[in-house]
């Protein structure tokens, strides 16, 4: 049986040795875990199909296996991934801001790390080294805890890490996991306010509900993205194809993949034929309103007509709802109903639209002609992220090394003392 408070305790240690380490003892264990990953790739292949195996014969959606599977080229990404995040610049340590005081008292806002990081997360093995190795570089400890579809990937990616950490002389319980699918465990380790002083959640909006009623350590809510793009009645209505192609299908089974088409009503007749003869290859099924349902039945699209629950909901799938607006407040006013905070676009050609767009949108990540796919840590340039955040209180939009830091203020005298 797991001892949660066994593995709070030694990740807490873990964290203490792992805050004092320079940046190079950082970078020297992601250096190695990324060559292990590589090394290893066989076996964690291996693994992974055993997870895949059991996916199937469970009938589990394409989109969950998807968010599962590991192939050469993902794993090479991820090993990338790790080595990108050791090229980047560590924030431990770094001064904020600060400056000298009336008294003669110098203060200074230092950022240091978190401690130990408790992350909850379904089918998604990227994810157990994407964290790890964020939470190495900032000095964190973490427990991860992973869905029982990624069991045997877990297990393996998890041995590799601690493997990586004793060749580097440093803890192995720096990076450890509940591979125990009991959903017990997860409400245990939302009690170990103790040991643990962050819970990032990665999955649906079931995992995050269920983490925000229970936990009693700060929890972290986002990765549920029902995201929307509206185009305006003077967006480029061919360019304007490419967008919402890549926003729906490049990968959708992904939290800032386009759910919901906002399209302004004196453009419906037009667009939505070229919108559905453009994406007819890629087998989208569209569910519409009833204005958008006749014009994609007059066409012979994929269409049915919309619930409203499809609305408040990721599909994760080939399945794009279409809703018509009249104008920019109505489209607003409909992402202000149905958004989730996450990553919302306008596809337009006046700048005062796009101001307005940007201005009442709220939004982790706002888009003026872009695709909503951007919302990524490593698209931003932070690494692999961590999260995507949708809150507001201590980081918002794709959380990189900056968000896995707090800060101290440090305040240094001449045996000052106050009057």
């Amino acid at each position: 049986m797991i001892n949660l408070i066994d593995i709070g305790k030694q990740a807490k240690k873990a964290a203490f040795i792992l805050a004092q380490l320079s940046e190079k003892e950082k970078n020297n264990v992601l250096k190695i875990i990324a060559d292990q990953l590589e090394q290893q790739a066989e076996k964690i292949l291996l693994a992974n199909q055993k997870d895949i195996k059991i996916a199937k014969e469970n009938k589990l959606s394409d989109a969950l296996i998807d968010r599962l599977l590991l192939t050469t080229e993902r794993l090479q990404n991820i090993a990338n991934d790790v080595r990108h995040i050791v090229s980047l610049t560590d924030p431990v340590g770094k001064i904020i801001d600060g400056g000298t005081l009336d008294s003669g008292l110098k203060i200074e806002r230092i950022r240091v790390p978190l401690g130990v990081i408790g992350t909850i997360y379904e089918a998604r093995p990227n994810v157990t080294i994407d964290v790890a190795a964020l939470c190495l570089k900032t000095g964190n400890a973490v427990i991860l805890r992973g869905g029982k579809e990624t069991k045997y990937s877990n297990q393996v990616l998890v041995e590799v890490i601690q493997d990586a950490l004793q060749q580097a002389n440093l803890p192995k319980y720096a990076v450890q996991s509940i591979n125990d699918s009991n959903r017990e465990l997860v409400l245990q380790l939302l009690k170990l306010d103790r040991y643990v002083d962050m819970i990032i959640p990665r999955g649906g909006a079931g995992l995050h509900k269920l983490c925000k009623e229970h936990s009693t350590i700060p929890v972290i809510i986002g990765g549920v993205g029902v995201c929307h793009t509206f185009v305006e009645q003077s967006a480029d209505l061919e360019r304007a194809l490419d967008i919402i192609k890549n926003a729906k299908t490049q990968r959708p089974s992904t939290c800032n993949t386009l759910e919901t088409l906002l399209v302004q009503e004196n453009i419906a007749n037009i667009f939505l034929p070229k919108l559905a003869a453009s994406l007819k290859d890629k087998n989208v099924k569209f569910h519409a309103d009833k204005t958008a349902l006749l014009i994609l039945q007059s066409v012979n699209a994929p269409v049915s007509q919309i619930e409203e629950q499809a609305l408040r909901q990721e599909w994760g799938s080939l399945d794009l709802n279409v809703i018509i607006v009249k104008d920019i407040n109505q489209a607003i006013e409909h992402i202000s109903e149905y958004g989730t905070q996450h990553s919302e676009a306008i596809l337009t050609s006046s700048q005062q639209l796009a101001h307005q767009f940007i201005q009442q949108v709220d939004a982790a990540a706002v888009y003026i002609n872009a695709s909503t796919r951007f919302t990524d840590g490593g698209q931003f340039g932070l690494g692999a992220e961590v999260a995507v955040s949708t809150q507001k209180l201590h980081a918002r939009g794709p959380m990189g090394l900056e968000a896995l830091t707090s800060y101290k203020w440090v305040g240094i005298g001449n045996y000052t003392i106050r009057t």
